[in-house]
């Protein structure tokens, strides 16, 4: 699937083409959290448990290809599914003047699409890459692809997001005008 062949090739594009880069990092796991919690779920006891996004850990760390780069905004952690509840995802868009975002990043069925559902209904032009996501299994990412139409106003493939961002690399480049930007946001979930 060449799944962080395709992220970072939408990274860079992104980059060089001048749309603003949001990561949205998942909560890194410390001792005692979820301990007392009402409602915490079977899938946040286990990772609590198993560690997985284990702060100054292997899973708690940035992947060497996506570290932050400078200006990049990085938000608050999210503690579930979605980049938008409970973290400053919303404010820190509409202080940037973003309208639309792009979606890439993990987990297809869990974090991407309740960031998407939420973002649409926050009135953001949802954008969904379908092939620069992932899930656990393939009856989690098939569920994904079925319900990306019901909350993306479009859904890509990485080399289809490309060719509509490299024409602005190629016009910036050259000196010519290129299409605005400005209004427009990549988001690694």
């Amino acid at each position: 699937m060449n799944l962080l062949t395709n992220l970072k090739s939408i990274v860079d594009a992104a980059r060089q083409s001048g749309v603003r880069i949001f990561i949205v990092p998942h909560h890194r796991w410390e001792p005692g959290d979820y301990t007392h919690w009402k409602h915490a779920t079977p899938r946040q006891l286990a990772g609590a448990e198993n560690q997985i996004f284990a702060k100054d850990t292997w899973g708690g760390d940035w992947h060497p290809d996506f570290v932050p780069q400078e200006g990049d905004i990085i938000i608050k952690e999210h503690w579930a599914q979605s980049g938008f509840a409970n973290t400053d995802l919303d404010q820190q868009l509409k202080q940037h003047g973003i309208q639309k975002i792009i979606l890439i990043g993990m987990l297809a069925n869990t974090c991407i699409e309740s960031t998407g559902r939420f973002g649409m209904e926050l009135g953001y032009h949802v954008t969904l890459v379908k092939d620069a996501t992932a899930a656990e299994s393939w009856e989690a990412m098939h569920a994904a692809e079925l319900n990306g139409p019901t909350f993306a106003h479009t859904v890509l493939t990485t080399q289809e997001l490309l060719a509509i961002l490299t024409p602005a690399v190629t016009n910036r480049d050259s000196g010519m005008p290129s299409s605005s930007r400005s209004d427009n946001a990549t988001g690694q979930i």
